[in-house]
C-alpha cells in the first residue's frame, strides 16, 4: 500500500444561504465523487420540495429535516483527494441556532473557507465565525465569494465585498494582505473545481487548488494523547463506539486509557481494544484523525460525549477552577462577577461561573488596563477565574493548547472565546 496523504480537516463555514453546502456539494460532484445518477436523483428530490437549484447541497445535507428546512444543521464530513493530501470536508452549519454544532466541527479544522454570498457581503454571524475560527486555533483561512454569477462576474462587486471582509480579517488579527480571497460559484460551478471561463480577469486558484495551498498541518504527536468524544454508537457485534478526532498524540491498540471525566468525576479506565478510520481497520492512529475505536473495560453507560480519552500514563486534568484569558464578542449588555453561561470546551458543554475578573488587558500589547474591572463589553479582553458547575476535562495553553480553548455561549449566541492558562485541580 502506498503511503497515504497527510490529512487535513478543512471546515467550510459561512452565514446562512451564503451558499456553502452547495460550493461542497459541486466540489464532490464535479471531482466525479458524485455520479451523475445521484445528482439526477438529488435534483429531482430538490424540485419536489420546491428547492431549485438545491441539489448540490442536498449531497451534504443527508438528514430529511436539513432537506425541507433547507438549511444544515448537524457536521457532515465527506473526503476528497487531492494531489498533496487527503482532506476531510466538514461541512458547518451557518444557521443561528446551529453554531454550537460549528463550534465543534471549527475545533476539528486545520484550516477554513469562509464562504460568503457576494450580493449580500459581510453578514452580522461573520464576525462571530471569525472569532471562533481564531479562538479554536484555525490559523489558515481562505474567502470564497460565492455566487458570482449573481452579481454578473463583474470584478468590482469582488473587490468591494473583498474589501469589506479584509477589514473585519484585520480586526481579529488576520493579515488579509496575505489571505486568499476566491471568486467562484457553487450553483454553476466557476472556480470550484474547474477555472471559470466567466472571469477573465481573475487569476486566482480554484477552491480544490487552494486544498493544496495550505501549509500542511503540524501534528502534535510528541503531545499526550487526547481524544474529545463527539459520539457514542452501539454497533452490533462491536459493542460501544466512541468517535472522535485524536487532538494530539498517539494511540495504539492494546494502549492503557483513562475516560475523563467519566460518569463519576473520577475517570474509568480501559484498553484500546480496536481502532477504525473510514471503514478499515488500523493498529495506530495519530493526532489528526477522526476514528471509531472500542476500549475493552468501557461500556455504553461509562462515556458521552465531551468525555475525552487520554493515555492512561498522563491523563488530563478534571478542574476544579481555571483562570483564562477571554475576549468579549456579542453579550447583550455586560458580563459581571457570578455570570455563569455555558462553556463548550473541545466537545464538552458545560456551565461555569465567573468568579473573579482578574484583570482588563489590551490585546494588541499584552498590558494591563485595569484591575479588578466592575464588568466587561463587547471587545474587551481580560485574565478571569472561572469555576464549572460539573466535571470539566480542561488544561493549559502552555501545556496543550488544543485542549485549552473555549467559546462561551448564551441564548443562542457567542459571547465570549478564551483559553485557559492556569488551573487548579479537583481533589
Amino acid at each position: 500500500m502506498a503511503k497515504e496523504k497527510p490529512n487535513m480537516n478543512v471546515v467550510f463555514v459561512g452565514h446562512v444561504d451564503a451558499g456553502k453546502s452547495t460550493v461542497v456539494g459541486r466540489l464532490l460532484f464535479d471531482s466525479g465523487l458524485v455520479s451523475e445518477q445521484e445528482m439526477a436523483k438529488l435534483k429531482q428530490e430538490a424540485e419536489k420540495h420546491g428547492k431549485i437549484g438545491f441539489e448540490f447541497a442536498y449531497v451534504m445535507d443527508k438528514i430529511k429535516e436539513e432537506r425541507e428546512r433547507g438549511v444544515t444543521i448537524d457536521l457532515a464530513y465527506r473526503k476528497i483527494m487531492t494531489p498533496k493530501y487527503q482532506i476531510t470536508i466538514i461541512d458547518a452549519p451557518g444557521h443561528r441556532d446551529f453554531v454550537k454544532n460549528m463550534i465543534t466541527g471549527a475545533s476539528q479544522a486545520d484550516c477554513a473557507f469562509l464562504v460568503i454570498a457576494a450580493p449580500q457581503g459581510v453578514q452580522p454571524q461573520t464576525t462571530e465565525h471569525l472569532w471562533l475560527l481564531r479562538t479554536m486555533g484555525v490559523k489558515n483561512i481562505a474567502v470564497a465569494i460565492n455566487k458570482m454569477d449573481a452579481v454578473g462576474y463583474k470584478e468590482e462587486n469582488f473587490n468591494k465585498v473583498k474589501e469589506e471582509v479584509g477589514k473585519l480579517l484585520q480586526g481579529v488579527g488576520i493579515n488579509a494582505a496575505t489571505t486568499p480571497f476566491i471568486a467562484c460559484s457553487g450553483l454553476k460551478g466557476d472556480n470550484v473545481h474547474k477555472k471559470s471561463t466567466n472571469m477573465s480577469w481573475y487569476k486566482g486558484p480554484t477552491i480544490f487548488e487552494q486544498f493544496d495551498l495550505f501549509p500542511q498541518p503540524q501534528l502534535p504527536t510528541e503531545l499526550p494523547m487526547r481524544m474529545p468524544v463527539q459520539d457514542v454508537y452501539e454497533i452490533t457485534g462491536i459493542g460501544t463506539v466512541p468517535v472522535g478526532k485524536i487532538e494530539t498524540g498517539t494511540m495504539k491498540v492494546g494502549q492503557k486509557v483513562i475516560v475523563l471525566p467519566g460518569r463519576t468525576g473520577g475517570g474509568i479506565s480501559g484498553e484500546v481494544k480496536t481502532i477504525e478510520m473510514h471503514h478499515e481497520s488500523m493498529s495506530e492512529a495519530l493526532a489528526g484523525d477522526n476514528v471509531g475505536i472500542n476500549i475493552r473495560g468501557v461500556g455504553k453507560k461509562d462515556i458521552a460525549r465531551g468525555d475525552v480519552i487520554c493515555d492512561a500514563a498522563r491523563p488530563s486534568s478534571v478542574v476544579e477552577e481555571f483562570i483564562a484569558t477571554i475576549t468579549v464578542i456579542n453579550h447583550p449588555t455586560v458580563l459581571a462577577k457570578g455570570y455563569t453561561p455555558v462553556f463548550h470546551v473541545h466537545t464538552a458543554q458545560v456551565p461555569c461561573q465567573f468568579v473573579e475578573l482578574i484583570e482588563q488587558i489590551d490585546p494588541r500589547t499584552g498590558e494591563v488596563i485595569k484591575k479588578n474591572p466592575d464588568f466587561l463589553k463587547n471587545g474587551d479582553t481580560a485574565k478571569v477565574r472561572i469555576r464549572p458547575q460539573g466535571n470539566l476535562c480542561l488544561e493549559t495553553q502552555k501545556e496543550n493548547s488544543y485542549m485549552s480553548r473555549f467559546a462561551v455561549r448564551d441564548a443562542g449566541s457567542t459571547v465570549a472565546a478564551g483559553m485557559c492558562t492556569e488551573i487548579v485541580k479537583k481533589k
